[in-house]
This record gives structure tokens, C-alpha cells and sequence, in this order.
């Protein structure tokens, strides 16, 4: 890899993605000491307009720029992560995760009111089942209509009237250039009542496991470990449900020090029911092992009595064991009943 040559940063075409990953080339320029170009890649997930749970979720935005790479027509990615199926092929790695952005959801009008006030009937759009599973919780009365497309378009059809409300994610909205909502209103839904999806707001930046050593280590200048740590856990415990990646359910996981609060929740798809659970570990060796801990190593907030173990450990393996745990849990308390089968 000649020092003059470029890095080439492939990207989906959206207008969201090559914003967001323009902001990783401007950082991994700085990092690398060399040029970053943008190599768009058309995904299947934006090409194909049926619902995401029909044409396979996740995977569908990550299929055709991980081939690529493969094919060498590309030196690195830039996915959002919600949008990546938990198991990383062998032969990738996912050398960054970025400082997180905003992991909110928000509600979008024309006038301001938020989603528990609008009146019955109201249309709401969004594509995803956990968000609809998440309005039915906090409005029963209104009415989900299935969303794909752009952000413009999705604020577009609300701006129209066509639509009453769209939720989309906040991070989405704070990487676009310029005002994309315009004279519309945005209602920020709070994370304790309203978790959202395990990744949401974070990105991941993947390259081949064979990269040359000056590029991993340019990557690992842009990995924050915080943001790390977290969407571990949050990713770890969709894996343990090993329900598909359209599976109804929320995970939010935040570091405070060396305790690491995850708060999880599995929806019934239509009638309001969930099951969640908000747990505080300690991120230290030993307290969780990464594969399939049992969920007494788990401590309710307050309860105090987690494991104990030395000094040292891998803090990413302990979340990962947290995460699944979580997920060890949520399936004692029947969240398997809720849940779709892959």
C-alpha cells in the first residue's frame, strides 16, 4: 500500500450515509497522515422497496459492501451499526467504533405535539417493529403505517400531510448538512421509557482481518471505548436472544465509571405487552463469562451483590458476557414467547 495512495472508503449512496462517512474520512485522514476518498456502494436495502422484515433486515445494507472489500474495491467501511448483523465474518473485523451520537429516537409533526397526545387514528410512519411495538406502548389509539425511503422523503411525506408523525433516529438527523427538518418539530423520546435499537447512534468502521498494519492502527485512533463497551453489550444481548435482526425488542447499555447499566426490553408486537430488564455490572474479569453467563451474576440496580474477581480484564469480553446475560434473563421471564423465530 503505497504511502501517496489514497485510502478508499466504501460507503452506501444515501445522502445520510455519505455525510456520515465523510465525517470518518476527514478523521482518518487526520489519523492516517494520507487522503480518504468515498467509493459509493449501491446496497440491496436501497434498492429493494419492501419492508425490511420481508427482505432480511440488517444484512441487506452490509451484503454488497462487504463483497467489495472482499473483491479489493475498497480498503475499509463505514456502516452504521444497528444496520449489522451481530456474528462478524472471520474474515473482517470491525476495527472502530467512533464516539457515539445521540441514541434517541424522535418523533417528527408538522406541529409540535407529541406522540402520547395525538388524537386517535393519527398515522404514524416507521418500518421498524420494535418502534411500532414502542408507539403502541405510548399511544395505543394511533395507527402505523410501514416507511422505507431516504430521510427527505420520509420528512416529506409528514411536511405533506400524508403522514401524521415519523420517528426516526435523532443521530440520522444530526449528520445530515444544513436544516433537514425545515418548519417541522422534533420530540426527542428519553431512553428510559423508550430504549432503542442495540447500535443505534454508533457507527462501525470494518476492514479486512489481513489490513495492513498502518491502517489498523490509524483505525484504532478513531475507536472510543466507551461507545465500544456499550454497543457490545447492547449487541451481545440481541445475540443471545438469537431471534433475527427485526426482532421487537430494545437495548441501551451505558458506562458510569467501571459499572456498565444495561436496560432491555423484548415488545409483544400489537398488544402493549413487554418484558425488560435494567441491571448494573461491574466491568471486571471473571464477573460474567462471555459465553452464556448465568444470569445470577446479574445485579439489579441497588441490590449490590455481583461477583467479584481481579483486576485486569478484558473490559469489551466483560460487556459481551453482560449483554448476554441480560439476554439469559430476559428469556427466564418468557421473552422467547414474544419473540419471532429466525
Amino acid at each position: 500500500m503505497s504511502a501517496a495512495a489514497p485510502l478508499r472508503l466504501g460507503t452506501r449512496r444515501s445522502a445520510l450515509a455519505m455525510s456520515q462517512s465523510g465525517q470518518v474520512a476527514r478523521a482518518l485522514e487526520q489519523a492516517s497522515g494520507r487522503p480518504v476518498e468515498l467509493v459509493p456502494i449501491t446496497s440491496e436495502g436501497d434498492t429493494n422497496r419492501a419492508s425490511l422484515s420481508e427482505i432480511g433486515g440488517q444484512g441487506v445494507f452490509a451484503t454488497a459492501l462487504r463483497d467489495a472489500l472482499r473483491r479489493g474495491e475498497c480498503d475499509l467501511l463505514v456502516h452504521s451499526l444497528k444496520d449489522l448483523p451481530t456474528e462478524v465474518p472471520a474474515d473482517l473485523v470491525l476495527a472502530a467504533t467512533p464516539a457515539r451520537a445521540d441514541a434517541r429516537d424522535v418523533t417528527i409533526t408538522r406541529d409540535g405535539t407529541p406522540l402520547h397526545e395525538l388524537k386517535a387514528g393519527s398515522a404514524i410512519g416507521t418500518g421498524s417493529p420494535r418502534r411500532i411495538a414502542q408507539v403502541h406502548v405510548r399511544n395505543p389509539r394511533l395507527r402505523t403505517v410501514d416507511l422505507r425511503g431516504n430521510v427527505d422523503s420520509r420528512l416529506q411525506r409528514v411536511a405533506s400531510g400524508e403522514l401524521d408523525a415519523v420517528i426516526l433516529a435523532a443521530a440520522g438527523l444530526s449528520r445530515l448538512d444544513g436544516d433537514p427538518l425545515g418548519a417541522l418539530q422534533a420530540e426527542s423520546l428519553g431512553l428510559a421509557e423508550w430504549p432503542t435499537a442495540p447500535g443505534q447512534g454508533a457507527l462501525a468502521v470494518e476492514t479486512t482481518a489481513d489490513a495492513p498494519a498502518e491502517l489498523l492502527a490509524a483505525l484504532a485512533q478513531l475507536d472510543d471505548e466507551a461507545t465500544r463497551i456499550a454497543v457490545t453489550a447492547e449487541r451481545a444481548v440481541l445475540e443471545g436472544l438469537d431471534s433475527g435482526c427485526q426482532a421487537p425488542m430494545a437495548a441501551h447499555a451505558e458506562r458510569t465509571g467501571g459499572d456498565l447499566r444495561v436496560r432491555a426490553v423484548v415488545y409483544a408486537p400489537q398488544d402493549g405487552w413487554r418484558i425488560g430488564i435494567d441491571v448494573t455490572e461491574a466491568l471486571r474479569p471473571g464477573g460474567v463469562e462471555a459465553e452464556g453467563a448465568p444470569g445470577g451474576y446479574i445485579r439489579a440496580n441497588g441490590s449490590g451483590n455481583g461477583a467479584d474477581s481481579a483486576d485486569g480484564a478484558d473490559p469489551i469480553s466483560a460487556a459481551r458476557g453482560i449483554g448476554l446475560s441480560v439476554a439469559h434473563r430476559l428469556l427466564e421471564r418468557g421473552a422467547a414467547d414474544l419473540l419471532p423465530r429466525p
